[in-house]
């Protein structure tokens, strides 16, 4: 009954990949044309040092972010902090909470918010600023479940809430990220597929919106103060196909390597690839590298690298710190930094 259900789950996922491929299969990239860009900003250091090749890979609390069918290799409960310090002086923290339930899944919580900080506001008039000051927000909430049909097939769900604000203005949307892990007869190396963010769209709201407008500017005497709404659009999430495969060639108690092979397929960009690898010593020291957006052009993105450092405490309590750099070009670079705690 199981493989039937494997079978039915996975031949419907490839129909709907392909179908969803051909939908936005396009000769321009549409670079600038979602809402929520930061979706597409990876999640955990661990991901990052691996050049993002992480879809097959990822067996911890950041499957929440990669591939929630990898959940179900997260033993017991997990705790990730990340913060990221992206380009432009931003910053962004990511905060998961995933705990395995055994034969009943795993289920799991998640946070992404920004830290921009308040800009002033300025006119034409008053370019070095009006005295007021804004700010923008970033946030997803999301709760994620998988599930372990056969003991090489899991699959997972990831629903979320997805908000950003500007100002006096906000949108809002929900989406789903799904993603299945099979570990193949072929040494056990690991195919692995996801989507995410299918969802609604975005449209910006607010007091913004409303403007004192002159219908007849050439016009004396009429009222040049009409009260009146911009009219705002419709934007679509970034939504992400990965495809993907991870293999260890060793894996002893002592030694531990991995590669990882993801192709991706957004919905705002041309199709590209990542690659990466970690090897591990003695489950305690890992050090890891890759190469991000592979064929990608005109991409700032290019190699990674990442290191990490596992402590046992007493009991089943472990400690994981991770850290992440990756270069970017003209855009200088970002860093990541990851705390998880295991129980």
């Amino acid at each position: 009954m199981l493989k039937k259900i494997f079978s039915s789950f996975l031949i419907s996922l490839i129909i709907f990949n392909v179908a969803l491929a051909q939908t936005f299969k396009t000769n321009v990239s549409k670079r600038g044309t979602t809402a929520a860009t930061f979706l597409s900003i990876g999640q955990s250091a661990r991901a990052i040092g691996m050049g993002s090749a992480f879809v097959g890979v990822v067996n911890d609390v950041s499957s929440i972010y990669w591939n929630p069918a990898g959940l179900t290799k997260a033993q017991g409960g997990q705790v990730m902090f990340d913060h990221t310090r992206w380009i432009a002086g931003t910053e962004y923290n990511f905060l998961a909470v995933s705990y395995n339930i055994g034969d009943y899944g795993t289920v799991g919580v998640s946070f992404i918010g920004s830290n921009i900080g308040d800009m002033k506001v300025t006119t034409i008039e008053e370019p070095w600023g009006t005295g007021e000051v804004f700010s923008a927000t970033d946030m997803a909430i999301s709760i994620a479940y998988a599930l372990q049909l056969t003991d090489r097939f899991s699959i997972g769900f990831n629903p979320k809430f997805v908000y950003q604000g500007i100002w006096k203005m906000s949108a809002s949307a929900f989406a789903i990220d799904m993603g299945v892990q099979y570990v193949t007869p072929f040494d056990d190396a690991i195919l692995a597929m996801s989507i995410s963010n299918f969802g609604t769209e975005m449209r910006l709201l607010g007091q913004s919106n409303l403007v004192l407008y002159d219908p007849d500017p050439f016009t004396t005497g009429n009222n040049n103060k009409i009260p009146a709404y911009l009219e705002t659009k419709d934007w679509a999430l970034p939504l992400t196909f990965r495809v993907g495969v991870a293999y260890n060639p060793i894996k002893s108690e002592t030694h531990r390597l991995t590669f990882a092979f993801d192709a991706l397929h957004p919905s705002d960009d041309y199709e590209s690839v990542n690659l990466g690898f970690e090897y591990g010593f003695e489950d305690f020291l890992f050090l890891r590298g890759g190469y991000k957006s592979l064929f990608l052009d005109d991409s700032e993105e290019s190699y990674a690298l990442g290191f990490g450092v596992k402590k046992n405490l007493i009991g089943n309590v472990a400690i994981k710190v991770d850290y992440a750099y990756q270069d970017f070009g003209r855009l200088n670079n970002i860093q990541k930094f990851s705390l998880t705690v295991c129980f």
